[in-house]
């Protein structure tokens, strides 16, 4: 069976500049490797054999180095932004998306097991399925807890919240097509709002290994030094 993946590879990377003034940031280099390479590694390992990359942003650039994908064994094809259309709306200018289908950010270091994640969505027939993982934020302050005399009844100092967020990895059913308005700017949040209004929410499946988003400067740099420290995690053919 054929497997489909969509790679949103269109964005300016405004929070990573000034890393981003010459190269899109699909192209910063991991090692020897752009980020957006490691990806489609990753995913012709999975079984992946159809990449479509929606492109805005440097397009030029992005399809240069990838080109039809025959260096890497995969179809790799590109639809083009003409706006911003956020994470889905991108989705309603592809016309022959399969039954099932992956939707990633083209930005993300990590080790999921994608193959897993694709069977795990199959198998449960989920409408929408959220690769999620937890983040922990540590408050910088210590937090006073006072009661209605203003009277100091609790404190913690540098509190650890905890929080389950998307990783920006998603597979999607064919059915999520008919909330996303053509080629207008429709984001992630306001599908996942649509859908539970429609009583068909998301599914979620928490992941626990390795996951970095390379948006800003500090999380480039710490990506760098885990990519040379596990790359045969990250790329187990290289």
């Amino acid at each position: 069976m054929s497997k489909r993946a969509i790679i949103l590879a269109g964005g300016k990377g405004t929070r990573l500049r000034p890393y981003t003034v010459v190269l899109p940031k699909p192209l910063m280099p991991l090692g020897d490797y752009p980020i957006l390479e490691i990806i489609v590694r990753q995913l012709v390992d999975a079984g992946f054999d159809h990449i479509t990359m929606t492109v805005n942003h440097q397009a030029d650039l992005i399809k240069t180095f990838f080109g039809n994908g025959e260096k890497w064994g995969v179809k790799i094809d590109y639809s083009l932004e003409e706006k911003p259309l956020s994470t889905m709306g991108p989705l309603s200018l592809i016309k022959d998306l399969p039954e099932n289908f992956l939707v990633m950010n083209g930005d993300i270091l990590t080790d999921l097991d994608f193959k897993a994640f694709y069977d795990f969505h199959i198998s449960n027939n989920n409408i929408f399925t959220i690769s999620s993982y937890v983040r922990e934020h540590v408050n910088l302050y210590g937090v006073l807890e006072v009661d209605e005399n203003d009277k100091l009844v609790d404190f913690k100092e540098k509190p650890v919240t905890r929080f389950e967020v998307s990783m920006g990895i998603y597979l999607l059913n064919k059915a999520c097509l008919e909330y996303i308005p053509y080629n207008q700017p429709y984001g992630f949040d306001t599908l996942m709002l649509d859908l539970i209004k429609a009583n068909k929410n998301a599914s979620v499946k928490k992941f626990n290994g390795y996951w970095l988003d390379i948006g800003r400067p500090d999380d480039y740099m710490e990506a760098i030094d885990k990519f040379e420290e596990m790359k045969n995690t990250f790329l187990k053919n290289v």
